[in-house]
């Protein structure tokens, strides 16, 4: 079983090849449907795979630069995407990555990075948990009381609305995006961009595993444009952070082709998906996913701490096969969906004529 597993050249690794191949198809096609690289997933699945962590971090963000391209390009013809809105976040985004990488680089001469890194990540899907499924809650008792009053709930409205307060916030320069229906303080989405940039740096992420919510939550942006608009956010913080990854020697680009190969095809299939699933249904795939990359990712760290194989092993298991079970879901709705339109349009022709 040996051609199942090849050498990494630069990190010096053997790594089991076909993992990268389900990796690479399985957060494309999320990548493209959540509306991020699902970096959050990829950076934790290789450092399981066998990459250390710093590896992990700039391979996963090269992968991720060519796979975000590809999605953008497709959610730009869908009209999801603020590009206004995206441009206005470049900086913060920029400033704030370059922040994130050379704190990498500071715990992997401690030899802290990967102890660190995964805590923070445990913090970080912790929260997202928590802010996903407490928000689907509330939007449900929103719906009821909706109903009993014989009114009905608004589609775009949110369990959570802490962007009404935020917007209450009037410091100059506002700014209106027409994409996004919404009117703020420029500095609003520019601090946001600054905040999940630093959470790319330092997890090797799009940034998109908290923009995405952020742009929802705290900036009042509807859910599929927020989609849209942080795939641009994700493709830029993954072009500079492939370069600025490269330059520190931390990128196996050989691994990043063999997932961007799976990513490529997967990232269409994910974007075509947002068609057909919206709002609450992209919430509740999205909020399982954090669930499975928090169990694999403790897992993981059970394994390191007690030399266990079985946690080890498990990890793997858990980590494959909620990206491959969440993204079957995905496509099977997709086709679902594009079958019912299809059948629509028929039955609209047979009637005209």
């Amino acid at each position: 079983m040996d051609w199942l597993y090849a050498v990494m050249p630069i990190a010096g690794v053997q790594i089991f090849w076909p993992g990268l191949v389900i990796l690479g198809l399985g957060v494309g096609i999320l990548g493209g449907f959540f509306g991020m690289g699902a970096a959050w997933m990829v950076t934790p699945g290789l450092n399981i795979l066998g990459f250390p962590m710093a590896f992990a971090i700039g391979t996963d963000i090269a992968h991720m630069a060519g796979k975000s391209i590809i999605a953008t390009a497709r959610h730009g013809k869908f009209g999801n995407v603020d590009y206004r809105l995206g441009l206005v976040m470049i900086f913060g985004t920029i400033v704030g990555f370059e922040v994130g990488a050379q704190m990498i680089m500071w715990f992997e001469r401690i030899g802290k990075v990967e102890l660190y890194v995964r805590i923070i990540y445990l913090v970080l899907l912790t929260f997202i948990t928590w802010m996903v499924f407490s928000d689907i809650a509330k939007r449900k008792r929103k719906e009821r009381e909706a109903l009993a009053a014989g009114q009905e709930l608004d589609k775009l409205a949110t369990g959570h609305e802490w962007y009404k307060t935020l917007h209450k916030i009037k410091i100059p320069p506002m700014m209106h995006f027409k994409q996004s229906m919404v009117y703020c303080s420029v500095w609003l989405p520019i601090f946001i961009s600054f905040m999940t940039g630093w959470l790319a740096g330092i997890l090797g992420i799009g940034g998109g595993l908290i923009r995405m919510p952020s742009l929802i939550y705290f900036v009042g942006v509807p859910t599929h444009v927020a989609v849209g608009t942080d795939l641009f956010e994700v493709m830029i913080s993954g072009i500079y952070g492939t370069a600025t990854y490269t330059y520190k020697g931390r990128t196996e680009l050989l691994a990043a082709l063999i997932m961007l190969c799976g990513a490529a095809i997967g990232a269409q299939i994910g974007a075509v998906a947002t068609k057909y699933i919206k709002g609450y249904g992209i919430r509740y795939a999205f909020g399982i996913c954090v669930v499975g990359c928090f169990i694999s990712i403790v897992l993981k760290m059970i394994a390191r701490a007690y030399h266990n194989t079985i946690c080890d092993v498990a990890s793997t298991v858990v980590i494959l096969g909620i990206t491959s079970a969440v993204a079957l879901y995905i496509l099977v709705m997709m086709l679902r969906g594009a079958s019912k339109e299809i059948a629509q349009k028929k039955a609209r022709g047979a009637a005209a004529s």
